[in-house]
């Protein structure tokens, strides 16, 4: 935590970068913090409500985590850790097999611990072990069948809550993303949810209440009741939105075999995300950041367990955050400590945890139907930038068998109460039918593209994702 002072502290000319071991003025400084928590803030509290996780609490230990981060890498590698979507789907499917909350924060720390062992191993054996057994072909497809398999998510339980709102919340998010320049674009899910809010409002004013296939009425609009009544400072409690649906507070995790099967495959995700993150935020600073690949691993791995230990969200680097510093070619991990610190601050105030869940269902069907389609998407992008040939059956056959068994959420079921589906069935078939078939292959079909040493293509990812969010 030793920072020179750059220049005299002032704004930097064109042209001026200031590296992780500098900063500004402490006043500069705490305007750039505030700047990456806003960065952050839409994804970081939008997650963990799908979840079914307290968003308050996730904000709060997206602080810590990132603190724990930066001690880790020794302030090397300037990230924030947001909550990752990564698992979004696999604590759907908990949920839908009968776990609770304490079944899914537990499955997120041991994947925190496998991250985190990932991460000794990297830092010993070397980056390049990440390319040999994760090539940017399966990778992109494990995040590519992480963000589809959430589809019927949307569209059997968020979107039809109220079709209206879902659908103009979307539109907004969309032309906020594409249309308007500058951070407002940047944070477009963070606007999207606020707009939705109030539209949802407006039409509960001029047309009423819901109608529910029961003949029940329920009210679109933000239910704001809650928030008078919550303490100003408090530990994240249990909190229930307009809804009915429970966001769990702080809590201790419960292990099951089944269950950790299903989350475990997002560990691909997050070492594709962070490996990605560390070579952007390395062609940024002009530093060489591969002998710190390993304690990046071990930093989000550490925070994403202890995130789970009592009951939270898991985290991953931010990409919107390393587009921040993209803008304003301040690398200074001051600023970070800065935004630690803030989102901390929000962490304890239970009044906004009650405003957080007070956000109509509707809204999160517009959001999610972005959210989800990006990450799907995301996967895409590693092919892309990578430059993965879909000429050679070698990516084009293992890929689509575990693709398909993904995004179509097929189940194997051994016994009545072990099974495999989705994510994770996708996730082994995609690794195990690739590496399996690989030695097999004709040599033609082993040159450019494959992300191996005879390759020599980038890493897992090629850098950042754009956009409002990109996990």
């Amino acid at each position: 935590m030793k920072w020179t002072l750059y220049g005299d502290g002032g704004t930097p000319p064109p042209g001026g970068v200031v590296a992780p071991d500098e900063r500004l003025s402490w006043p500069r400084t705490i305007g750039l913090g505030a700047q990456h928590v806003v960065a952050m803030f839409g994804a970081t509290f939008v997650f963990p409500i799908i979840m079914g996780l307290n968003p308050q609490l996730a904000v709060l230990m997206s602080g810590i985590a990132t603190i724990l981060f930066l001690l880790i890498v020794n302030d090397k590698i300037p990230s924030y850790l947001g909550t990752s979507a990564a698992f979004v789907a696999a604590a759907g499917a908990i949920r839908a097999q009968g776990g609770e909350s304490s079944d899914v924060t537990g499955a997120i720390l041991v994947a925190g611990v496998i991250l985190f062992g990932i991460g000794v191993l990297v830092h010993f054996v070397g980056g390049r072990m990440i390319d040999k057994v994760l090539p940017p072909a399966v990778t992109g497809a494990v995040v590519m069948l992480i963000g589809f398999n959430l589809a019927p998510v949307v569209a059997n339980i968020y979107w039809p809550a109220d079709q209206w709102t879902a659908l103009a919340t979307m539109v907004f998010v969309i032309i906020v993303s594409v249309v308007v320049r500058g951070f407002i674009s940047r944070v477009a899910v963070l606007m999207g949810l606020i707009f939705g809010t109030l539209f949802s409002w407006f039409l509960d004013a001029v047309s009423g209440p819901l109608t529910a296939a029961d003949g029940s009425e329920s009210d679109r609009m933000a239910n704001f009741a809650n928030v008078g009544n919550a303490a100003w400072f408090g530990f994240p409690e249990s909190i229930t939105q307009a809804d009915g649906t429970v966001l769990s507070g702080a809590h201790l995790p419960t292990f099951s075999a089944t269950f950790i099967l299903l989350i475990v495959p997002g560990v691909i995700a997050l070492v594709a995300e962070n490996a990605g993150h560390v070579k952007a935020v390395e062609e940024m600073t002009k530093r060489d950041l591969n002998p710190y690949m390993g304690r990046a691993f071990m930093g989000d791995g550490a925070g994403t367990a202890l995130a789970g230990f009592v009951g939270g969200s898991p985290t991953t680097t931010y990409a919107e955050n390393i587009g921040v510093m993209a803008a304003t070619r301040v690398y200074s991990t001051a600023a970070y400590y800065v935004a630690a610190v803030v989102a901390i601050l929000f962490g304890f105030s239970p009044k906004f945890g009650a405003v957080v869940s007070a956000v109509p269902s509707g809204v999160l069907g517009g959001i999610t139907v972005v959210l989800y389609g990006m990450i799907g998407l995301l996967g895409a992008k590693i092919w892309v930038d990578n430059k993965v040939s879909f000429g050679s059956p070698l990516n084009l056959v293992p890929l689509a068998a575990g693709l398909v068994i993904g995004i179509g959420d097929v189940k194997l079921q051994f016994t009545d109460s072990f099974s495999i589906t989705g994510i994770a069935l996708g996730t082994i078939v995609t690794i195990i039918a690739y590496h399996a078939v690989k030695p097999f292959a004709p040599k033609d079909w082993l040159g450019d593209h494959q992300g191996d040493d005879r390759a020599g293509t980038p890493g897992p990812t090629g850098g950042p994702a754009e956009g409002p969010v990109a996990r």
